[in-house]
C-alpha cells in the first residue's frame, strides 16, 4: 500500500505509537469510542449507522519490522431482512489484527528508496500498511473486519418465514395464512361444465315459446 498524505493526529482513527518506540516487546492496551463513517458495512445491505457509536479495544505490541495491532470492535449494525423485508438490528462484534510496518527513513522520517529494491518487491509493498510518522490510519483494517463480521443475507429471527409469493403478506404475523389452491386442469373443466349448463337453459327458454304457439293455433 503507498504511503498517503501526511496523517493527521486529531482523526479519531489514526493512532500514535511514539509511546511505543522500536523496542521489540513493548506493549501498550488502548480504549477509544469513535463515530461511525460513512458506508460503515456492506452497503445496501446492512451496517452501522453513519455517527454511531463505534467501541474499540486495541493491543499495540512493537515487533522488529514494524507494530502489531489487534484489537475488537463493538458496535450495533441495522439493516433489513432479506425474507420479510423488516427493519432488524443486530450487535455487531469484529475482531482484527494487522502489521503496521516501519518505513526505511532517513533521520528527518522521509521515506527512502532501497537501491536494491526490484519489482518484486514493490508489488509487495501494495498490500502493506505503513506507520507514517509515528501514526497509522486504523480506519481500512476497521472496514475489512466489520464487513467480514456482518452477515451477508441478515435475517430478523432463524427461522423468519418471509412473505406470501402470492400477496406479500408477512407470514411470521400469520402463520395460518394460506391461499386455497385450485388446480388449472379442474379450473379449466369447471369453465366448460359452466358454459354447458348455461348453453342448456338458453335452449330451453328458447323453446318453451315455440311449444306455447302452437298449442295456441
Amino acid at each position: 500500500m503507498a504511503l498517503n498524505a501526511r496523517l493527521d493526529h486529531r482523526n479519531p482513527f489514526v493512532f500514535d505509537t511514539h509511546e511505543l518506540g522500536r523496542r521489540p516487546g513493548a506493549l501498550q492496551r488502548l480504549t477509544r469510542e469513535v463515530d461511525a463513517p460513512k458506508d460503515f458495512g456492506i452497503q445496501g445491505v446492512i451496517g452501522v449507522p453513519e455517527g454511531a457509536p463505534v467501541e474499540l479495544e486495541l493491543r499495540l505490541e512493537s515487533v522488529m519490522e514494524g507494530v502489531l495491532v489487534t484489537g475488537t470492535a463493538r458496535a450495533q449494525a441495522k439493516g433489513e431482512c432479506v425474507r420479510c423485508l423488516e427493519s432488524l438490528e443486530l450487535s455487531l462484534e469484529a475482531d482484527f489484527q494487522e502489521m503496521f510496518s516501519y518505513p526505511d527513513a532517513d533521520e528527518r522520517g522521509r521515506v527512502i528508496a532501497r537501491p536494491d529494491e526490484n519489482a518484486d518487491d514493490a508489488e509487495d509493498d501494495e498490500d502493506r500498511l505503513f506507520i507514517e510518522d509515528g501514526l497509522f490510519d486504523l480506519e481500512p483494517v476497521l472496514r475489512d473486519a466489520v464487513v467480514l463480521a456482518l452477515p451477508m443475507q441478515p435475517v430478523c429471527q432463524d427461522d423468519c418465514p418471509g412473505l406470501c409469493s402470492e400477496c406479500g403478506a408477512r407470514l411470521a404475523d400469520d402463520p395460518d395464512h394460506h391461499h386455497d389452491a385450485v388446480d388449472i386442469r379442474w379450473a379449466a373443466l369447471q369453465g366448460l361444465a359452466g358454459s354447458l349448463e348455461d348453453g342448456e337453459k338458453d335452449e330451453m327458454s328458447g323453446a318453451e315459446p315455440g311449444v306455447d304457439e302452437k298449442q295456441e293455433k
